[in-house]
């Protein structure tokens, strides 16, 4: 009951203190005279001394960039990229369009056909980068997990219409073929050990 009293006790001003703050300069003498009591003071040169420092001991810390970049977090979302099967090297993506309809930002186009086996194909398939936000629903949403998300980031373009081609985002098959292609644990999955619960099927590589 003691502990409800004390959030019940309403005078907060109590065990206050003020904080003695000197007035705002308002002439220029004064501005003047509070920069000579500043710089005196000390912390100017506590602030050189580390930046000297620094400098004597040469552990430079940039990066030099563009011969040297950053590594990238796994989860990373940039560009897109379309994967392939290890075993035959054809696409991933069946043309089912669910990342057209989850596209938030109503940036993927797709167009499908069928082929002399019968099979949905991919005609043309296309990203506006432009209006991509890069949410990560077309990934997401994906059964074949055909689309992920790639570590390129540089992609600036001199037209508001930047598109990106399924050709484009495609993994080169020598890539497939060497075993080069990213893949994540559990078949994309952010959760760990997905691989041993997830049931093999004859489409499993």
């Amino acid at each position: 009951m003691s502990e409800i009293k004390m959030f019940e006790d309403r005078n907060v001003g109590e065990g206050y203190y003020k904080i003695d703050i000197d007035s705002y300069p308002t002439t220029p003498w004064e501005k003047f005279k509070r920069v000579v009591k500043r710089s005196l003071k000390g912390e100017l040169f506590v602030g050189l001394w580390v930046v000297l420092r620094e400098m004597i001991k040469f552990n430079i810390h940039t990066v030099q960039y563009p011969l040297e970049k950053m590594p990238i977090g796994p989860r990373y979302r940039a560009v897109h990229q379309m994967k392939r099967l290890w075993e035959s090297g054809t696409e991933r993506c069946i043309g089912c369009g669910l990342c057209e309809k989850i596209c938030i930002s109503n940036c993927i186009r797709m167009e499908t056909r069928y082929d002399e086996n019968q099979r949905k194909e991919v005609s043309e398939y296309s990203i506006n980068l432009g209006r991509c936000i890069f949410c990560g629903y077309c990934a997401e949403v994906c059964p074949e997990l055909a689309i992920t998300h790639g570590g390129e980031y540089e992609n600036c373009s001199e037209q508001r219409e930047h598109f990106i081609l399924y050709d484009d985002m495609l993994t080169p098959i020598d890539m497939v073929l060497n075993k080069q292609q990213k893949e994540f644990e559990g078949f994309g999955a952010v959760t760990p050990n997905e691989d041993a619960r997830l049931k093999k099927t004859p489409l499993a590589y």
